[in-house]
This record gives C-alpha cells, sequence and structure tokens, in this order.
C-alpha cells in the first residue's frame, strides 16, 4: 500500500501523538459551533502553523464537531506551493500518514474526479505539499471516520475548479475543504485592510476573482465562490486575524481567515 507520509510533522505541528492531540483539543475547545444542527457544505480554512494560524482553523473545523458522524468524505484543496503544476492533482498514495493514524483516500470518487479535464495523478505535487497535510490532525480528532480525496491546485482556472468540485459535490456527507492564507508580508494594519476587504468578497460569493496577492489559494478559493453560488451556499465569517495577532512582530505579518458555507 503506498501511504504517503507526513512531511511537515515536527515543524507546522507537533510530531509525538499525544501533544498533537492534545494542542488540536485544545484549540477546538476555545470555539463554540455557529449551529448545533448544521453541517457546513464547504469551509476555507488556513494552512499555517498551528502556532499561527491553528486557532483560526479551529474556528472552521469546530462546525463539524457537533454533527462528527456526518461527513464521511472530505475533498481537500490546497495551492501547490513546491512543484508548477497547471492545473489540479491527485495523489498516487492511496492514504495520508500523519502522527495520529492512517488517513484513507477514497479511491472510488478520485477515480471519478480524474476523468475531469485538467485533473492528474501526480505523485511529487503531494510530497511535500503542506497545505493539505495541515488539515488532515483537525479531521482527525473533530470526525468519527472518513476519506479524503486531495487535491493540489496549480495554475488552474476557476472554472475548471469549479468543474472538479461540482463532479464531488456529492449529499451532506461530503464537505469540501479550501486550504489558503489570505495576504502576505504586509505590515500589520495594511494586512487587516486588506483582508477586510478579501473577506467581504468572499462573503459578497465574489463577482470579481480573488488575486494570489490576496490569498495564495486564490485559484481554489475562486471556483468554490462559483460552485458556492450555483448552488445558492450562505457563506460566514467565522474568524479573520493574522500572525500579528496569534504568534508574530507586526511588522510582516501573514493573514487568516474561516469561512463556511451552508446550504
Amino acid at each position: 500500500m503506498l501511504v504517503r507520509p507526513s512531511a511537515v510533522a515536527g515543524a507546522f505541528y507537533p510530531a509525538d501523538a499525544e501533544r498533537l492531540s492534545t494542542d488540536v483539543d485544545r484549540l477546538l475547545a476555545q470555539v463554540a459551533p455557529q449551529s448545533a444542527t448544521e453541517v457546513p457544505k464547504a469551509l476555507i480554512v488556513p494552512h499555517a502553523g498551528y502556532v499561527y494560524s491553528g486557532i483560526v482553523a479551529a474556528h472552521a473545523y469546530a462546525q463539524l464537531r457537533r454533527q462528527r458522524e456526518t461527513p464521511r468524505r472530505i475533498v481537500l484543496f490546497g495551492p501547490a506551493h513546491f512543484v508548477p503544476l497547471r492545473s489540479l492533482a491527485l495523489p498516487k498514495a492511496v492514504a495520508f500518514q500523519t502522527p495520529l493514524g492512517t488517513v484513507q483516500v477514497e479511491s472510488e470518487m478520485a477515480a471519478e474526479l480524474e476523468a475531469v479535464p485538467g485533473v492528474t495523478r501526480h505523485s511529487a505535487a503531494h510530497a511535500r505539499e503542506h497545505s493539505l497535510e495541515v488539515q488532515l490532525p483537525f479531521l482527525q480528532r473533530t470526525l468519527e471516520d472518513f476519506r479524503i480525496v486531495p487535491l493540489v491546485v496549480g495554475d488552474a482556472t476557476p472554472n475548471e475548479v469549479a468543474s472538479v468540485m461540482d463532479a464531488a459535490w456529492g449529499d451532506a456527507s461530503t464537505v469540501i475543504v479550501v486550504s489558503s492564507d489570505l495576504s502576505h508580508y504586509l505590515t500589520y494594519e495594511d494586512a487587516v485592510e486588506v483582508d477586510r476587504r478579501t473577506a467581504d468578497q468572499i462573503l459578497a460569493l465574489g463577482p470579481a476573482p480573488l488575486s494570489p496577492e490576496q490569498a495564495c489559494g486564490s485559484n481554489a478559493i475562486n471556483g468554490l465562490l462559483i460552485t458556492a453560488s450555483r448552488h445558492h451556499l450562505r457563506p460566514k465569517l467565522l474568524d479573520l486575524r493574522n500572525s500579528g495577532d496569534t504568534a508574530g512582530a507586526r511588522d510582516e505579518v501573514v493573514g487568516y481567515g474561516a469561512f463556511a458555507f451552508y446550504d
């Protein structure tokens, strides 16, 4: 069995399973779900080290916690940071490893998405990519039983991403997670202003697309906004802050936002 090993354990999050579980549970415990009954159809979640963006990510994953048995398939979209990529890439691996255990890839859905134009299998695109991996411990501590369909997003158009999301849409047991940070290396004051405008665009479901300067995962977010509009989803801002609010200096910060999209 081809298993993709963790690449950033010990860097972006603890490599020790007990400490990792404790850290994630502590972050989740700080957040109250927005609804006791609704499961979001989609989430936008940051992907920095947990010390920087973990509390923001917890605001997104807390929305799954009270309905932890309902989501069974998580379709992950994260930007390519290390490998030039034209469109979207599935892994060749059948499972992903973290210190908390192994997460299975849903092979049937992955095979269906491979038939969508622009989707390929690309092991190298996944080998070092943290944008997807850092979501897994939160999912492992939030959900009872689930599988993932992980996609690294390269230079894909919004419509290409939207086509893949539509193909993976499914029922209430399927949740789409887009991994993205917001602005990068602005001053604290500038980042607050820019990220607030970005959040307003997301909440309005566009219509203008986000730029890479606004969000490193802009290609995936823009695809989600198209799909969310088609399916009449209601976006909600859960948290918005930056590294200057959490664990960093304020001369150059990275922005983080958590958003949920409901039917």
